[in-house]
């Protein structure tokens, strides 16, 4: 099965999910309104989410005059992979990492963290940057936008409707929609659902990112060494301004979860991401 294809399912499962959930609240009405609920979210989430993102961590702009090599680099890695060149930007943030987003390549932007370029060397900041365009060749930008979106309205909906649950809210069965018991089951485990399906879906496109940033740049080994060093010392100097609910955007996770809390991580484990480049390599 193709990623694509793999992602377009994910996705579906998510807006089921939601469905379920309105269907049960209250049978065909409650579906409709979960299901234009869904559909407010993702449209305020396509159009606005890279001026969002981008105030929220105080991005600057960055022109050929601020920086030439990163300008240039940016430029070229536009061309070699025939797509418009995104708006450029850099962090004020000493903790190494990087994103894109943008609701299409023609109003995409990239934005690299201070740490980062004064950590990595050319090779490995063009990985980073062939990264980063590709999850906007790949439309992974707003794939990932409407998958948050979405997770993130089931598990609002679940939360309220636990609490209904706790002060006795969830009364007797609805000819329509569930009963009280099928509403608190949905309310425990369609959250879970969701963010299941979530990191399955953040996870499979930097997969794809990192294999299509590598052809992009000509070789992996300047993003896998880059994966390496950012993975390293993001662990030991995180960034403790990162929002939770933009870390499945970054390159590497800007939090330094270990244990139990990569099992949830919206990235897959760097020495997999590393291992798989490395066998690009040959």
């Amino acid at each position: 099965m193709s990623n694509q294809v793999k992602t377009t399912l994910l996705l579906a499962s998510l807006t089921a999910i939601i469905l379920l959930i309105g269907h049960a609240l209250g049978g065909q009405k409650g579906m409709l309104m979960a299901f234009f609920f869904a559909l407010v979210m993702n449209l305020v989430s396509y159009w606005y989410s890279d001026k969002i993102v981008l105030r929220m961590y105080r991005a600057r702009p960055v022109t050929r005059d601020d920086d030439p090599y990163l300008y240039n680099t940016v430029r070229n890695l536009a061309m070699r992979a025939n797509m418009p060149e995104p708006r450029l930007y850099v962090i004020p943030q000493d903790s190494p990492n990087a994103f894109a987003t943008g609701r299409n390549p023609a109003n995409a932007a990239v934005a690299v963290t201070e740490g980062a370029l004064n950590l990595l060397d050319k090779r490995e900041l063009e990985g980073v940057l062939a990264h980063e365009l590709s999850h906007v060749k790949n439309r992974d930008i707003l794939v990932s936008t409407i998958a948050a979106s979405l997770a993130g309205a089931i598990m609002i909906i679940g939360t309220w409707l636990r609490w209904t649950a706790f002060f006795g809210g969830l009364g007797g069965d609805d000819d329509d929609g569930a009963g009280g018991i099928g509403l608190l089951a949905i309310a425990i485990l369609a959250p879970i659902a969701a963010l299941i399906i979530q990191l399955a879906i953040s996870r499979s496109r930097e997969y794809l990112a990192d294999s299509t940033g590598a052809r992009l740049a000509g070789t992996p080994r300047g993003l896998a060494k880059a994966l390496e060093k950012l993975h390293n010392y993001s662990r030991r100097a995180p960034m403790t301004s990162a929002n939770p609910s933009t870390a499945h955007m970054f390159i590497v996770h800007p939090f330094s979860g270990g244990g139990l809390t990569a099992l949830f991580s919206t990235h897959p484990p760097i020495e997999k991401r590393i291992q798989r480049l490395m066998e690009m390599h040959g």
